[in-house]
């Protein structure tokens, strides 16, 4: 059975009316767009403590403390209005007033579409709340993109998704599943992009954050998931910004862990040749949402999110980065990455991908050749180079390279410019088991 899905306005005026529910928005960089809705619904002072707005960096640093990295939007400047503004309430609502109430302290900081439009729009949500009086406190807070071109629609997209997570928090806590789906509630398609989220607390005994950030991508919030060796969620551009990335792509219904001799060497390779400086190297592994290579766009409905997750878990334990995509197509990968503006990028891939892709015959019905077209354009325009690791052909026990991968004829000008420009290489110096384990 479907559920309903009540308009920004009752969703607010129902927070309104309900006695439990009591505490203050902190908003920076896009209006006070979320306390607007609860003041439009009425009955506001049911609800709400106070609203503040520091625009001026000096004002927020003697509120919230200084950004050393000098970035205001940000996980970490979220996180210290979160910590500001909920202790605030604990230390002055205080009493036999208060003692039924669920505190609860709203955050955001974001940059909209600057006036001439140069910059990219953005920012951090996040609520800290109690779901019991009295109770420990709960934590949720987000990364979103908003991707619409005008400012005021911007807004109202922010002013919309705050209402969704307080609402989400107070009344969808127990279904962390709900709670995902309802923040998209009231927003056109194509309005924003929410790529991390990060729940704790009591309220949330059972929720695995890597299971949630997978769910996101089910549910077409994004496309990818990033996380640290800690296995947690994090930002792509906060760790791949202006760095050398080397990623090893994996399926994640392998049932061993992935060749790392070969893609150690990989990795030696681009170093070399694109002169990695000592620290900037970010090593990442990639789990895929599929276990086939197609031509698709959407990720398969039947993934077992908890195997994926496992996997995932699995691969953050080796100390690398894991990125979780259904980029089914290298290309669809380098775009994504491209939005990080890394210094350089290193893909290591089975042989036998490429091979498909250089196959016009695996294209039956569309334009082969616009199709590879925009497949290099967008794979290799941003100073990325594709790592190929050999391939046995257990048909003909031959050891497949880019020197004996079958082309078609279409495709083989474009694919031998790429080899003599150095855009893919082999991996080099294997030995035979190694080959036999891809």
């Amino acid at each position: 059975m479907a559920r309903e899905i009540l308009d920004t306005k009752r969703k607010a005026l129902k927070i309104n009316l309900d006695p439990r529910i009591y505490g203050t928005f902190a908003e920076i960089g896009a209006g006070q767009e979320v306390s607007r809705n609860f003041f439009n619904a009425g009955a506001a002072s049911g609800t709400v403590a106070k609203t503040m707005s520091a625009y001026d960096m000096t004002f927020s640093d003697a509120i919230y403390g200084a950004e050393s990295n000098g970035r205001y939007v940000s996980q970490n400047r979220l996180l210290q209005m979160l910590d500001h503004e909920f202790g605030l309430l604990n230390e002055r609502l205080s009493g036999e007033k208060y003692e039924s109430r669920t505190f609860f302290a709203f955050a955001d900081t974001v940059t909209t579409l600057n006036y001439k439009r140069t910059n990219e729009p953005h920012g951090w949500v996040g609520i800290r709340f109690q779901h019991e009086p009295g109770g420990f406190p709960n934590e949720i807070f987000f990364h979103v993109r908003l991707l619409d071109t005008d400012v005021n629609m911007q807004q109202r997209v922010l002013g919309i998704i705050g209402v969704n997570l307080l609402y989400a928090a107070f009344y969808h806590y127990q279904d962390p599943k709900l709670m995902v789906e309802s923040l998209a509630d009231n927003l056109t398609i194509g309005s924003v992009e929410i790529d991390l989220i990060s729940v704790k607390g009591p309220a949330f005994p059972e929720v695995d954050n890597i299971l949630l950030n997978l769910y996101m991508i089910m549910k077409d919030f994004s496309a990818a998931a990033i996380f640290d060796a800690d296995a947690h969620p994090r930002q792509a551009k906060d760790l791949l910004y202006k760095k050398d990335i080397m990623i090893l792509r994996t399926k994640y219904g392998q049932k061993s862990l992935p060749n790392f001799n070969l893609f150690n060497k990989a990795t030696d390779q681009f170093k070399r040749t694109n002169k990695v400086e000592d620290g900037n190297l970010a090593v990442m592994i990639e789990v895929l949402l599929t276990n086939v290579l197609t031509d698709d766009q959407e990720t398969p409905d039947d993934i077992d999110l908890e195997t994926v997750a496992k996997r995932t878990q699995e691969m953050c334990d080796t100390g690398n980065i894991v990125i979780v995509s259904n980029f089914t197509r290298h290309n669809r990968l380098a775009k994504y990455l491209a939005r990080c503006k890394p210094k350089s990028v290193g893909l290591a891939t089975n042989i036998n991908n490429l091979k498909f892709v250089f196959n016009s015959t695996n294209f039956k019905g569309e334009n082969y050749s616009g199709q590879l077209l925009s497949y290099v354009n967008d794979m290799f325009n941003t100073n990325v180079r594709l790592f190929a690791y050999p391939f046995l052909d257990k048909k003909t026990n031959e050891v497949i390279t880019t020197s004996n991968m079958p082309v078609t004829p279409e495709a083989k000008p474009l694919f031998d410019f790429l080899l003599i420009n150095g855009y893919i290489t082999d991996i080099k110096d294997y030995s035979e088991d190694e080959v036999k384990t891809v």
